[in-house]
């Protein structure tokens, strides 16, 4: 695509204008953003339960009422860590819906291909932009770049640092159980941490968010103007963005609880697509912050064969332990896969960092993501998508 042409104009001009004010997730900056187009942060959840795990872990370690003490923190440590499971693998979100305030959130649907047409690509990106915090700083992913780079270069998934989160009130849980202070301890502590990681990133504002996820949203802006352009027929395609992805895709939640029961698992399609604005584009075989989940093997083959009728040289066999809207889908049994973009450390360029800006971007893999988000649509005739 041409940088002088209108369409390429436009949806830059896109990345540029949202890209100049904050956009947490559940703000008016979001809205804002949703209007131009067409809740709570998880560091609340995830902050609460570790910093009542560590409190009753050292209630635990106490020399006074051990038996009342351990009672508690067994059951408070233990309820934590299944909610912290549910919250991290994107489950019902039961603990956050019950005990935290609720504000709203906006995503924008458009549609557009051949509204006859049997068979529905969905391709979803995201606006709002997350806060920044400590554990974010764009040093840490190069120190196993610097110091293990034949592991580094080894490695098919980043590292799973929600672990983290979890692990602590499950050692203080289990540590209760069978009389294991120092167990309790450490869990304790690892507890203690990860409040204080997550109270830095919710003290913090909301970084530019350029790449993670405007450049995704200029590639459904660009799309809508091809499709305009070159209408295409036998297909059905829902351009989606949403809102309050950074708080573990409740926006995408939402859309799912209003719009799939329309959408017939066996006739629907979707690419998720994600932070397409690094040096490298590459098709994500599966996500997990706890569990990891491969996404279906044709949706990726599919994705890869676009690829190649594009052109696109495209990077393959890296899993990521962070999370995106295709996991709302993957879970609920849509064929889905991830169009993302690593730079060297095999992580998001910039990721939620200030310095993820629009000057920052490499425009050409955004151009990339454009050619073979195009090509995979061109290619879905009804027939095909079936077999």
């Amino acid at each position: 695509m041409a940088d002088d042409s209108s369409q390429a104009g436009n949806w830059r001009a896109a990345i540029r204008e949202l890209a100049a004010f904050a956009r947490p997730s559940a703000s008016d900056g979001e809205r804002r953003a949703a209007d131009s187009i067409a809740a709570r942060g998880y560091w609340w959840p995830i902050g609460l339960v570790n910093g009542f795990a560590a409190a009753v872990g050292l209630l635990a370690l106490g020399r006074r009422r051990r038996t009342q003490t351990r009672a508690l923190a067994i059951a408070i440590a233990g309820t934590g860590a299944a909610a912290l499971w549910d919250d991290l693998g994107h489950g019902r979100r039961w603990l956050r819906r019950a005990v935290l305030p609720h504000r709203p959130t906006w995503n924008v649907v458009a549609e557009t291909g051949d509204p006859a047409g049997e068979h529905t690509v969905m391709l979803m990106a995201h606006h709002d932009a997350a806060h920044t915090g400590l554990i974010f700083h764009p040093i840490l992913p190069r120190i196993p770049l610097k110091l293990t780079p034949r592991l580094h270069a080894a490695a098919g998934r980043s590292a799973p640092l929600m672990y983290a989160v979890w692990l602590g009130p499950v050692m203080v849980c289990l540590g209760s159980i069978f009389g294991r202070r120092r167990m309790v301890g450490a869990g304790a502590a690892l507890a203690a941490g990860a409040t204080v990681a997550m109270a830095d990133i919710g003290l913090r504002g909301s970084v530019p968010g350029a790449n993670d996820n405007l450049s995704a949203v200029g590639v459904l802006i660009a799309l809508a103007a091809a499709l305009r352009d070159r209408p295409l027929e036998g297909v059905r395609v829902l351009l989606v963005s949403t809102g309050s992805e950074e708080s573990f895709a409740e926006g995408m939640q939402a859309f799912g609880r209003r719009h799939f029961p329309e959408l017939d698992p066996d006739r629907t399609e979707m690419i998720c697509l994600e932070c397409v604005g690094g040096p490298t584009l590459i098709i994500v075989e599966g996500e997990g912050m706890l569990r990891m989940r491969d996404y279906p093997i044709a949706v990726r083959e599919a994705l890869a064969e676009a690829a190649d009728g594009a052109g696109i040289p495209i990077g393959r066999g890296l899993r990521t332990t962070a999370a995106t809207d295709a996991i709302i889908a993957l879970r609920a049994g849509y064929r889905v896969a991830t169009l993302a973009s690593v730079d060297e450390t095999k992580l998001p360029m910039n990721y939620h960092w200030p310095t993820d800006t629009a000057d920052a971007l490499h425009w050409t893999t955004i151009e990339q993501a454009i050619a073979v988000c195009d090509e995979f649509l061109r290619t879905r005739t009804a027939s095909d998508a079936q077999a």
